[in-house]
Formats: C-alpha cells, sequence, structure tokens
C-alpha cells in the first residue's frame, strides 16, 4: 500500500494495520527498555532491578488482560491458556526457539555496530550491554526460581540452567567443594560455527568476564569470579570456555 497519502490508521488496508500493529509492540518494548535503563542511570542498579519488578508485573497484567479480550485466548495462573495446553515437549521447543531468537538479536545488533562503526566499537558496546543484561537476567532468574537473598554456589548453578545461554549451548559443572563451582562452556553456538568456517576463535573474553562475573555477583553478592580461560586464551578440545566461582 501506498503510505503516502495516509493521513490517518484507519485509511489504511488490513495489511498495513496490522503491520503498524507490529510495530506498536515494538515501540513499547523500546520505551520499556529506555525506562529500565534512564532509572538504572538515575537511581543506580539495585533501585532500578526493583522497579523494574514492580513495573513488569503491573504492566504485564494490564497488557495481557487486554489482549486476551481482544485477541479471545483466556488467562489461567497469569499464563496465556494456549501456551498450557502445549504438550511439555513442544513448550521445551518453544522455550529453545525463543532463546536462538535472543542470540539472533544480539548477533544482528552487534553486526549493524561492527559494519557502520568497525569492530573496536561493536566490542565496548557489547561489554556495555552485558554490564546491564547478566545482573537483568540474574535478577529475573532470581525471582522466577524465588531464590534467597543469598543462595550461594548452589543457587548460582541451579540459575546459570535457566539462562538464555542453557537452551543454547552445551555446558557443565564441576563441584570440587561446597566453596568452588567451575562453570565451562563445553560447546559454544558462535565459536562452533566459527570453527566450522574455519575461523578463529572470537575473543570474547572482555565480555565474558563482565557476563559472568555481574551475573554471579547478582545471584549472591558474595561470590568472586575468575576467567580460567576463554578466547583469545587457548583452551582444550573440551571446552571453549571456564569459569570458578567461589565464596
Amino acid at each position: 500500500m501506498d503510505m503516502s497519502s495516509v493521513d490517518r490508521p484507519e485509511e489504511m488496508d488490513e495489511t498495513a494495520i496490522a503491520g503498524l500493529v507490529v510495530d506498536l509492540f515494538h515501540r513499547i518494548i523500546i520505551h520499556h527498555a529506555l525506562w529500565f535503563t534512564e532509572v538504572w542511570h538515575q537511581m543506580g542498579m539495585e533501585q532500578a532491578l526493583k522497579t523494574l519488578s514492580e513495573a513488569f508485573d503491573r504492566s504485564y497484567g494490564i497488557q495481557m488482560g487486554r489482549l486476551s479480550k481482544q485477541l479471545g485466548f483466556t488467562m489461567k495462573d497469569n499464563v496465556p491458556a494456549p501456551l498450557l495446553n502445549m504438550p511439555k515437549e513442544q513448550l521445551l521447543t518453544l522455550l529453545d526457539s525463543v532463546a536462538v531468537n535472543w542470540l539472533a538479536n544480539d548477533g544482528v545488533w552487534f553486526q549493524a555496530v561492527e559494519f557502520s562503526q568497525g569492530m573496536n566499537d561493536a566490542k565496548r558496546c557489547n561489554d556495555s550491554c552485558w554490564a546491564r543484561f547478566s545482573p537483568f537476567e540474574a535478577s529475573a532468574i532470581r525471582n522466577f526460581l524465588k531464590l534467597s537473598e543469598t543462595p550461594g554456589l548452589s543457587g548460582l548453578k541451579q540459575a546459570l540452567n535457566f539462562r538464555l545461554y542453557a537452551r543454547i549451548n552445551k555446558q557443565s559443572f564441576i563441584e570440587n567443594s561446597d566453596h568452588e563451582l567451575i562453570f565451562q562452556m563445553n560447546d559454544c553456538r558462535v565459536q562452533s560455527a566459527r570453527k566450522r568456517k574455519g575461523l578463529d576463535d572470537y575473543p570474547c573474553k572482555s565480555g565474558g568476564l563482565v557476563e559472568y562475573t555481574y551475573f554471579a555477583r547478582a545471584i549472591d553478592p558474595r561470590i568472586k569470579t575468575e576467567c580460567i580461560g576463554c578466547p583469545p586464551d587457548s583452551h582444550p578440545d573440551d571446552w571453549f570456555c571456564s569459569w570458578r566461582f567461589t565464596l
């Protein structure tokens, strides 16, 4: 449809209106994220995460209540009933698809900056993004699992299994004592793809130091993080990166 002469949405056809609906959802997502980052900037991480949790709970209820009436589905236990009616295996497959979409979105953003501004700026933006995303994801997982304020290394291990990355990559743990947990990323979707193409490992250590340190600290502030190895470091064939967490 030619949009040059359209003054109001009512003048558009169904296809154009449907596209506008999708665009409005996009605007809500961006506005939600901007509120979070601005409260973080103005009031600090702890208050931003607390406010985010409160705002999301209220906003989700309002938005899903309205959408369920408009689109003709019901809500049960605060979840859309069509999801609850799906078989478990299909739900797990959906989890994987959503996680892969997240990784694809991350890669698209990285390349958008890399292709226009160069690798250095892309890595700088990537590392700064992880400084915000890791504690947010940890906070989301803490709330979902109802972890205590200081769940220790057992809580961290549980939380690491609920990350988006856990649905995409293969990971494992070595527990040497009650005060030490070693995490290994045995198969990394990004690095394995580069390996198949004959490329060197992507040097992700700077981002990993932010990612894992901030995540562990947000789960339990007593936890210290040490990098055992992460590209560009050399590593054995059975893992791409490895991290030591101690209390």
